[in-house]
This record gives C-alpha cells, sequence and structure tokens, in this order.
C-alpha cells in the first residue's frame, strides 16, 4: 500500500473550544515527520482522527488513500501509541501483546521479536499494570510493531524514558524510517526533535504554523528553538521546500 498520510482541512470543536483548525499537510514515508507544538496545540486531537477515534467536524485524513477504519488489517498497515498503558492492567506484556496478534492474525513469533526489539524480554512475564511509564511505551511501542506496519504514528513515546532509553527510541525510529516506513511521531521537546526528526510539522492553537526540513527552519531562524518560539507566538504559517 501507498504509506503516506494526507490531512486536509481537519477541524474539532470541543463544544466552544477550537481544538484543530483547517490543518492540511502530508507525511511521507522513508523520513522520521515530527508533529511539534505545545501542550494543548491539538496534535493529540489530530493523531486521534488520522486513526479514525474522533471524527471531524470538517476535513479528513487518508493513509495510503484510505481512511482507517478502510483499512483491510489495521494492525499490520498502522501501528499507533496514544497511550502509554493502553492495556489491561493484570495481563503480562507476553499475553498482551499475544491477544493483539491472535485478533489480527499475526503469527504468535511475532511477540517475542518485538518484546526483544523494545527491550522487554526479561520482563515478558510480568503483570504490565506493575511497569513503570517508561516500560509501559516500551510495551506500546511493541504493540505499534507487532504487525510489521509501514505507518507508525506515535504520540509523545518518549515521555518516561530515561536518557539512555531516548536514545535508544531515537535510532529505532530512524532505523524503521530507513526502511521506508511512514513514521509520524509527535513531541512538544524541540530539542528531542532536532536530533530525531527529518521534517517537522509544527502547529500551535491547531493550526499549522510550519511544514518543512529540520535542517531548512533552523536554517531560516538560527536555531529550531528561535524557530518554534517565533512561529507559535506569531501565529504565522511558513511551509518550506517541498521534500525530494
Amino acid at each position: 500500500m501507498d504509506h503516506t498520510i494526507e490531512v486536509r482541512g481537519l477541524t474539532k470543536h470541543y463544544r466552544s473550544t477550537l481544538a484543530v483548525d483547517a490543518l492540511s499537510f502530508d507525511v511521507a514515508p522513508g523520513a522520521v515527520t515530527g508533529f511539534l507544538g505545545p501542550n494543548g496545540a491539538g496534535k493529540s486531537t489530530a493523531m486521534r482522527m488520522i486513526l479514525g477515534l474522533d471524527a471531524p467536524d470538517a476535513g479528513h485524513a487518508r493513509i495510503g488513500g484510505r481512511r482507517y477504519r478502510e483499512l483491510r488489517r489495521p494492525l499490520r498497515e498502522v501501528g499507533a501509541l496514544l497511550e502509554a498503558k493502553a492495556f489491561h492492567p493484570g495481563r503480562s506484556a507476553a499475553a498482551h501483546l499475544t491477544a493483539l496478534a491472535a485478533a489480527n492474525d499475526i503469527p504468535r513469533s511475532r511477540v517475542a521479536e518485538v518484546l526483544e526489539l523494545v527491550g522487554l524480554e526479561g520482563a515478558a512475564r510480568r503483570r504490565a499494570g506493575r511497569f513503570s511509564l517508561g516500560m509501559a511505551q516500551r510495551l506500546g511501542l511493541a504493540a505499534a510493531l507487532i504487525g510489521d506496519p509501514g505507518v507508525l504514528v506515535l504520540d509523545e513515546p518518549v515521555n518516561g524514558l530515561d536518557p539512555e532509553g531516548i536514545h535508544w527510541l531515537r535510532s529505532l525510529l530512524r532505523s524503521l524510517a530507513a526502511e521506508g516506513r511512514t513514521v509520524f511521531v509527535s513531541s512538544h521537546l524541540i530539542g528531542e526533535m532536532a536530533l530525531t526528526a527529518d521534517r517537522l510539522v509544527v502547529i500551535g492553537a491547531g493550526r499549522l504554523v510550519a511544514d518543512t526540513s529540520v535542517a531548512e527552519l533552523s536554517a531560516r531562524y538560527g536555531s529550531l528553538e528561535t524557530a518554534f518560539l517565533s512561529l507559535t507566538s506569531a501565529g504565522v504559517e511558513y511551509r518550506g521546500k517541498a521534500a525530494s
């Protein structure tokens, strides 16, 4: 399938609050695309709409030209991590992943593979409810990878990770993108995005304020931190050169 994420005119209100305002951008395969914005900017809401968990008031989101609910084998095509502790606390890590694999016709052997990939092979039989936030994030990432998908949508995956874990995740995301996958990862941490992402989609108050490469944005403003502060405070839109 085509692994491009296409967002066009996404708009979402929660009563009188405009959470996402006519948001449009593309996320292409083969690169890590960072979704950057302050807390409350609308990143999680936009991701939920991409994954069909919230219905937009206007606009649409497509993955490979289809809505998420139209995908025949969702976990084999799109892996998502929106909530670190989205598992039954009484189940072990292995049992949680085994249930996901069985429900999606994924070989059981994949469970051991992803547990090793995220560094949880030694905690496979432990109850997930006793995991630290960092371990829960790793389990959530294992669940996102269980179907070996071509698209990854990850919301603040570095939360709870120690410096070694952040370095590990950065390397993993870049290696997955190098395999030709679409990697879309949100964060409010400017420095981390500078080290992890190839391209950036920056939003403020639910609106797009930048869609460009990390290198171009840094060159234009002197630093990524300056660019972020300038764009989100002014609310102006900046689109860099199209990805090659």
